[in-house]
């Protein structure tokens, strides 16, 4: 305390009274201290609590004590660390007798260094303590709740597990990229769908670098890598999925379905459908072919035309129908009337040029034909002349020959129609000509047949609708 004069009111100079004030002074300073440590420890997020050498408390936290569920009344600067164990024994909150818990942290109080040990509480939290030992003898103890934080981390494992045992677990390969592209998670499955090892795929590679690696190791039989790279980066930045099929070198097909992570990055899952895909081409195939001689069907020709005559090519369009094909499947059975129809699709195909012409089965026996870029009537009697020759040759089967002739009527575009269904018409109209002037012969559709065709219709039953019920693949329907 400053001494003030009393006459004068100013201070007491001198000796003395500087021997008074500095005291004081450190007293002061002593107490800001202490302040300022109290305050820092009561503001700590975990609790704290100081022991000295003979093991009696010399501080504690709240936080200590709301860790515990301690009484403030009683553990107090002072109290023995025993009977601090005694009291959360007492109140229920350790899961050990004192004695057991005394022997438990003993061990680790009378180190010379720091140790951490985690302890858990009857009511199942878990609390981390880490001692610290001090110069002066004692050690300080900090305590952290690491209940939820053990929960997070257990469930974070549970997660892993179970994503682990999904990725294991999947009939599809499965990359995940993250934001910067790079490879962050494989399955198992990719590396059996490519017969790679992880090595040939490490994790951290980036897209470009996979790509590259596939199209090395020979696995991608073609593949625009650039263009791979931006149309993916498209679509994901667009927050849209992207599905491509990959063709691998050793003939599989892979669907690749690219998916975008909410987070940034994506996922890239691969799936083998190459037994799918032949299944569908197959389907595919079946309803544009005949099954019996693997020939385009009415639908599929009907398409074929229908392009040619958008290109506005010369074409000629031919209606072909068998002779005596009745007398094969009455002599010798339908089987040896269908090994018959396979042998004529053969020879017919083997009469057109293979890149520009089509011959098609349109049920029975009767066939039709486009070929494309010819040179006015001349080169549709050429190849009449060639069909008429190959089929009227015997077909050999199991020691028999078997004789039939062909019949054909022809249409020219665009001269005859311009449309598919006229050029259709008038070709059969062609070829009830040549059928009428007996068989085996071709015949040039030409103006007013179509008045003769519908004369012959009422008059004789030769005619058999030609334009319609060519729908049957069967040899029921012989001529």
């Amino acid at each position: 305390m400053s001494v003030t004069h009393a006459k004068a009111g100013s201070p007491v100079r001198g000796r003395r009274a500087e021997g008074i004030g500095l005291p004081r002074r450190i007293e002061n300073e002593l107490r800001k201290q202490n302040d300022r440590f109290s305050a820092a420890v009561e503001n700590m997020s975990h609790g704290l609590a100081m022991f000295d050498a003979d093991e009696h408390m010399i501080i504690c936290n709240g936080n200590y004590i709301s860790i515990f569920c301690l009484n403030a009344e009683i553990v107090r600067p002072g109290i023995r660390f025993f009977d601090i164990l005694q009291h959360s024994v007492d109140i229920g909150v350790a899961s050990h007798s004192a004695e057991e818990l005394y022997a438990i942290r003993k061990p680790y109080i009378d180190q010379a260094k720091p140790s951490t040990y985690e302890e858990t509480l009857s009511d199942g939290r878990i609390v981390n303590i880490s001692h610290r030992p001090l110069a002066s003898g004692g050690w300080v103890s900090i305590y952290e709740d690491i209940t939820e934080q053990r929960r997070a981390e257990q469930e974070l494992k549970e997660q892993h597990r179970r994503f682990d045992a999904a990725l294991a677990n999947m009939s599809q390969g499965l990359l995940m990229y993250d934001s910067d592209g790079r490879l962050i998670v494989r399955n198992e499955r990719f590396l059996e769908l490519y017969h790679v090892t992880p090595a040939d795929i490490p994790l951290g590679m980036g897209h470009r670098d996979a790509l590259e690696q596939l199209v090395r190791l020979g696995l991608y039989a073609e593949i625009d890598i650039d263009s791979e790279i931006s149309k993916t980066a498209a679509c994901l930045q667009a927050g849209e999925m992207r599905s491509t099929y990959r063709h691998l070198a050793d003939g599989r097909t892979l669907l690749v379905v690219r998916r975008p992570m909410s987070g940034g990055g994506w996922v890239a899952t691969f799936d083998d459908v190459t037994e799918r895909r032949r299944v569908e081409e197959r389907m595919t195939h079946l309803a544009h072919h005949d099954t019996l001689t693997n020939l385009p069907n009415r639908s599929m020709f009907r398409e074929r035309l229908d392009q040619a005559l958008d290109e506005a090519t010369d074409l000629a369009i031919f209606s072909l129908d068998l002779d005596r094909f009745k007398a094969v499947n009455d002599t010798w059975g339908h089987p040896a009337g269908d090994w018959l129809l396979k042998c004529v699709a053969e020879r017919l195909q083997r009469c057109l040029r293979i890149e520009t012409d089509v011959v098609a089965r349109f049920g029975g026996d009767e066939f039709v034909i486009i070929q494309s870029n010819t040179k006015g009537a001349g080169d549709a009697e050429k190849l009449a002349r060639r069909i008429v020759d190959i089929i009227g040759r015997p077909f050999r089967d199991k020691s028999r020959d078997m004789h039939i002739g062909i019949s054909l009527g022809i249409a020219l575009f665009p001269n005859d129609g311009r449309d598919a269904d006229t050029l259709l018409k008038n070709a059969d109209m062609a070829l009830y000509r040549a059928k009428s002037e007996g068989r085996n012969v071709y015949r040039f559709f030409e103006p007013g047949m179509d008045a003769m065709v519908r004369h012959d219709a009422h008059s004789k039953p030769i005619w058999r609708q030609r334009c319609g019920g060519r729908n049957s693949s069967s040899t029921s329907n012989p001529s």
